[in-house]
């Protein structure tokens, strides 16, 4: 059975049915916040007549309407909510009104008490946000996992110096740190000394060309006993001071015992000592650059940078996280087998670290775009075993599994559809579509090519033979190799003539012919059918798809679990704009 669970659907749902209470030992998460509101939008008041506001893809559709009322109203009321979330949460709507801030503070509230709910007594949680929201989070978050609980406020630089409009370039992000309880695990990282440390501090080397300084073996103050009595003509407390000896060092040397001169006997025997070159100068304990433990990460992180556009991590989230921010966080708040939570799962970065580090993970995202992309993701990274460690919740299994989706929202179902076959959806926002409901690119040629395409369109009612015909004028407008029409009805006999008297595409690079117009219904592709293009009949290694950006590969569960473990694959072009998700 499987270990890591993906979840589709709304997250706050997901977390009340499926995730059992105290079976979580750590949260990220980055809800979705579009920071690039006017603050007039974001704290207009709003009468509440809008309709339901849905968390669509590459929307953040925080909205104070009747939804948002009602959650409020949830909050305040039911005894399922602690007293100080109920109060804070009144205050929130005195100070802010009935805004869509609010609205998204109502939303936050009732997901932070489930998750304050599914974490274990030892886990912690991090809340990844923006300087917009930070300050009412981090009050909500006091009110839900307690002030004394409250860790760090990090502060994480995004992105590079850039100016802006009367005022200070933003360069941060903040990331809430909170723990459930004093119980919490920390595994207390460390980070490498600056090159230019080392070099300004350890400058003297030992026989061997080992680095080292010198620092003191001494502590302030007069002592009576054995370390205030003089060792080889040096005296201490002639100067104030005493014999202070580290006791771990001592420990690897195995000294345990003995007086403290005869421990400075066993340190000089060590070679340990440095002796200055005057006469009478005061011994010092050598210091070894290679010795030196790393130095504790301090709570504002300049050292991990925004992942460049041309990176072969970029998948084409703008707002996607880099692994080295996620590696961090899981590696200090975790234990290797420990179960890791992202509610927000967006492209799964959080996901992927969990699994390199050999973490059981839970993603849940509302979008089955960004499910899609998560287990293309896994597979690019992981190879083709990884399948059958996660299970996928929510996703229709079967034909009346998508009728219902379908009926509920067309939307998701069009991106499920599109999923079933490895394409982009091309519309990042409702409206007309020219006709194109996905695309997926391929290579059929020596390498530099022409990439070229597959036009999609996603059909859920009642099917006509003028269907087949505007696809063939919108594969000819784009001068496309191949059209796929996918529908959940049965296509009629006039589609298929239409189909078939659109001829073939006559692939240079496979000497192979391939319908031009190809239909495909829902139960031949969850029966297992798939479309007919080149790149069907390449294998993977190829790397004749290129519809989405790939992820570097790594070495299955490598023995470290780091990121040096990645190898770096081939360029991989990006012909499509890159599609937007809020979340990591």
């Amino acid at each position: 059975m499987a270990d890591n669970f993906l979840y589709y659907g709304d997250n706050l749902d997901v977390l009340r049915r499926h995730i059992k209470e105290e079976s979580v030992d750590l949260i990220y998460l980055d809800p979705p916040f579009n920071s690039d509101q006017n603050y007039n939008v974001l704290f207009a008041e709003h009468n509440g007549s809008r309709s339901s506001a849905q968390i669509r893809a590459f929307e953040d559709t925080w909205r104070w309407d009747q939804v948002a009322a009602a959650a409020y109203d949830e909050i305040v009321t039911s005894t399922n909510y602690p007293q100080k979330v109920s109060q804070v949460m009144q205050s929130f709507r005195n100070f802010l009104g009935d805004t869509d801030m609010t609205a998204y503070l109502c939303m936050m509230a009732q997901r932070l008490v489930e998750l304050h709910r599914v974490l274990k007594p030892t886990g912690s949680i991090y809340l990844h946000c923006d300087p917009t929201a930070s300050h009412y989070l981090k009050t909500l978050m006091d009110a839900v996992f307690r002030v004394e609980n409250f860790c760090n406020e990090i502060i994480w630089k995004r992105t590079f110096a850039h100016g802006s409009s009367k005022r200070f370039g933003p360069l941060h992000d903040v990331i809430l740190f909170y723990a459930k309880s004093e119980r919490f695990f920390w595994s207390n990282p460390r980070s490498d000394h600056d090159p230019e440390y080392i070099e300004k501090h350890f400058k003297l080397a030992d026989e061997s060309g080992r680095r080292f300084q010198p620092i003191s073996l001494t502590g302030a103050g007069i002592r009576h006993g054995e370390s205030g009595k003089p060792w080889r003509g040096i005296d201490p407390t002639s100067v104030g001071r005493h014999w202070a000896l580290p006791g771990k060092l001592l420990q690897s040397l195995g000294v345990a015992l003995g007086t403290v001169q005869e421990r400075l006997d066993a340190l000089d025997s060590a070679g340990m000592i440095y002796w200055p070159a005057k006469e009478h100068g005061t011994p010092r304990l050598k210091q070894y650059a290679d010795q030196l433990e790393g130095q504790a990460i301090p709570d504002i992180w300049i050292d991990i940078p925004p992942i460049p556009a041309q990176a072969t991590e970029r998948l084409g989230f703008p707002t996607q996280k880099p692994e080295l921010l996620l590696d961090r966080i899981v590696r200090s708040s975790s234990n290797e087998g420990d179960v890791v939570l992202d509610p927000f799962c967006g492209c799964g970065t959080a996901v992927v670290a969990a699994e390199r580090l050999k973490r059981h993970w839970i993603g849940i995202d509302i979008t089955h775009l960004a499910i899609t992309l998560i287990k293309s993701r896994l597979r690019d990274t992981f190879g083709e075993a990884i399948r059958s460690e996660y299970q996928v919740v929510g996703e229709p299994v079967s034909l009346p599994d998508a009728q219902t989706l379908a009926a509920e929202d067309p939307y998701q179902f069009q991106w499920w559809a599109l999923g079933l076959v490895g394409a982009r959806p091309v519309e990042q926002k409702k409206g007309a579509d020219k006709g194109i409901d996905g695309r997926l690119y391929f290579h059929d040629e020596a390498a530099g090519a022409k990439t070229k395409q597959v036009i999609f369109s996603v059909k859920a009612g009642h099917l006509t033979a003028s269907h087949m015909r505007d696809l063939r004028g919108v594969v000819e407008r784009e001068s496309a190799a191949v059209g796929v029409l996918i529908s959940l009805e049965e296509p009629t006999q006039p589609m298929r003539a239409e189909a078939a008297s659109a001829g073939f595409y006559d692939s240079p690079g496979w000497n192979r012919k391939y319908p031009r117009l190809q239909l495909l219904t829902v139960a031949e592709l969850m029966q297992g059918k798939g479309i007919e293009y080149p790149a069907s009949r390449a294998p993977a290694s190829q790397g004749v798809d290129v519809t989405f950006k790939k992820a570097p590969k790594a070495a299955r569960r490598g023995k470290t679990g780091k990121l040096a473990d990645l190898a770096e694959p081939g360029d991989m072009p990006q012909s499509e704009p890159e599609s937007e998700h809020a979340g990591e």
